[in-house]
């Protein structure tokens, strides 16, 4: 196996979120000191979500400010087919360009800002229904609210994602134009409920794709997550009461149902392959009445209507600042918010401190020294990792007594591991340096990887890239970092995890150096994940640098350091 890779049934995401300019580079929480990352090798098995682009978009990437440092340089490539790369949008563009260039604002791949508050619950996401007849511009009037809102993160979900698998004379009725695709029936509303509420808890969902040409879904799926904001778009968005509950603001677009068949025309034929009087006879037969029926007698749960649909501008900047004032109700500053929170003097019981021993001490004297010179620093600090590593291995559980032969025929009265699922976790980048030390003492061990960088705007950390492998929530977790300041980034990935179905105490933080603000705020957050570091420093700068700290961790490891310091 391979153990600088997640593995073969590995998944990988890139985050994305709307922004006027392209996303500036930070730091990971490593007390703000890891301002350098490493570039994100741009392969195909990557899986966007949220950058709203084309399913195979060019993606710009997190700017490095060192040398490039690629986490899997070396690794061995899996031989499995490539996953297409897909985006926060159930239904992808035509375009290879970002599909929203407004007045004020283009769609950059950035990251994904904090989806939780300082105790590490989920801030629940603002829903937005938009329901109309087909072709009425549902999906134009959605993405020009997007592109309104002033939030780094939006889900676009589309109904026509979840039609139900036809059999094979539906098959044969549809090839005819004879199967009503406008009905309630045609839609599998039971897992569009199930998708929505896990999207508003933040977690990962795996969304259908529907193929109009051959009326069917394909075998590969969306990965999507939730987000600030989550639009829900389709003909029939308010019929099942169960999705409607989820649903904070109900919007109708009105549009007239001669521009309608128009639209449908001339979508049906140019995109679909679909003949005139195919189309003409099914929305006759088909369309019309389901608009008559169902459609339009949904109406009544509509919050706003919009006239005209994406032609509306005002209908739309109205619909924009409602969002705005609600989500301003639940926003917050994160990091913010866990420098300046206030706990008891009393360490955690979760914390595992390493014993302060002379040999420690003489290691961080080496490590934290200014002077230290590169090659020292590295050798100290993976001596320093190794006993971190070393010692989380010791918290983990342990079988009865297991009696093995000495090669002299004497009987042995030993242990053994009760797992031997156990995954690594780093926290790039500072955290990647920690790899080597577990894949030294746990033979064929998983590795997984997630970047995590400060937005130099807000200040806030956010999510840019993971590679986690599918079934991760079965593991023994090792989530590394080399250095915890606030707890910001490892908070965020301890939420990552969990949102994978990790349990939480299956999770261990493993740590050179954090400060007591972050260790309080991990433990009040999580109380079950297992802390372990060899030292803690008392508090952070107002740039939110450990203090006395060690400097930039990443840079004196990787050679990255400004010159001209």
């Amino acid at each position: 196996m391979d153990a600088s890779a997640a593995g073969e049934n590995s998944e990988e995401v890139m985050s994305g979120r709307f922004k006027q300019d392209p996303p500036s580079s930070a730091s990971s929480d490593s007390g703000g000191e890891d301002s350098s990352v490493p570039q994100m090798e741009d392969e195909e098995s990557n899986t966007d979500i949220g950058d709203m682009e084309s399913s195979q978009p060019t993606t710009p990437r997190p700017p490095s400010t060192g040398p490039q440092q690629t986490p899997t340089q070396g690794a061995l490539r899996s031989p499995r087919t490539r996953r297409q790369r897909t985006a926060s949008q159930s239904q992808p563009s035509r375009s290879r360009e970002p599909i929203l260039r407004g007045r004020r604002r283009t769609i950059y791949t950035a990251g994904r800002p904090p989806w939780y508050d300082c105790q590490g619950q989920l801030v629940e996401p603002f829903v937005i229904g938009v329901c109309g007849g087909s072709a009425s511009g549902k999906t134009t009037v959605a993405r020009k609210i997007i592109e309104e809102l002033d939030v780094p993160w939006v889900t676009l979900l589309s109904l026509d994602s979840f039609y139900k698998v036809l059999t094979e004379k539906q098959h044969e009725e549809a090839a005819r134009n004879e199967y009503n695709f406008d009905h309630p029936d045609a839609f599998d509303f039971e897992l569009v409920a199930k998708t929505l509420v896990r999207l508003k808890e933040g977690k990962k969902v795996e969304v259908p794709i529907y193929n109009f040409l051959t009326h069917s879904r394909e075998t590969k799926t969306k990965t999507m997550y939730g987000a600030n904001v989550i639009i829900f778009e389709g003909i029939l968005a308010f019929y099942s009461p169960d999705v409607l509950k989820l649903l904070d603001m109900k919007v109708f677009v009105d549009t007239d149902s001669d521009e309608r068949l128009v639209r449908r025309l001339q979508r049906d034929i140019a995109e679909r392959a679909r003949e005139l009087d195919g189309v003409l006879k099914q929305y006759f037969k088909f369309v019309k009445p389901a608009f008559d029926y169902y459609i339009a007698p949904s109406m009544v749960h509509a919050d706003i209507i919009v006239p005209r649909g994406g032609e509306n501008e005002v209908a739309i900047n109205l619909i924009a600042q409602n969002v705005m004032t609600q989500l301003q109700q639940r926003g917050f500053k994160l990091r913010e918010k866990l420098a300046n929170a206030n706990f008891g003097m009393s360490r955690p019981n979760s914390l595992h401190l390493l014993p302060s021993t002379p040999q420690i001490r003489g290691l961080h004297t080496f490590i934290r020294n200014k002077d230290t010179p590169r090659d020292e620093f590295i050798f100290y600090s993976k001596r320093l990792i190794r006993l971190v590593i070393e010692h989380a291995l010791t918290l983990l559980p342990f079988t009865q007594d297991v009696t093995v032969e000495t090669p002299q025929g004497i009987p042995y009265e030993g242990k053994r591991i009760a797992t031997e699922k156990i995954c690594g976790v780093s926290i790039l980048r500072a955290g990647e340096t920690m790899e080597n030390a577990l894949c030294e003492v746990l033979k064929d061990v998983r590795i997984g990887k997630i970047l995590i960088q400060t937005n130099l705007d807000t200040g806030e950390p956010e999510l840019y890239y993971l590679r986690l492998p599918k079934d991760i929530k079965d593991y023994h977790i090792f989530l590394m970092d080399a250095t915890v300041a606030t707890g910001a980034a490892a908070i965020m990935a301890i939420r990552v995890l969990l949102d994978h179905e990790v349990t939480e105490e299956h999770i261990s933080l493993c740590s050179l150096l954090m400060t007591e603000q972050g260790v309080h705020n991990i433990a009040y957050a999580f109380p079950k994940v297992r802390i372990v570091t060899t030292a803690i420093d008392p508090c952070v700068n107002e740039k939110f640098y450990i203090v006395p700290g060690i400097g930039n961790f990443g840079d004196r490891y990787f050679g990255t350091e400004p010159s001209d310091l």
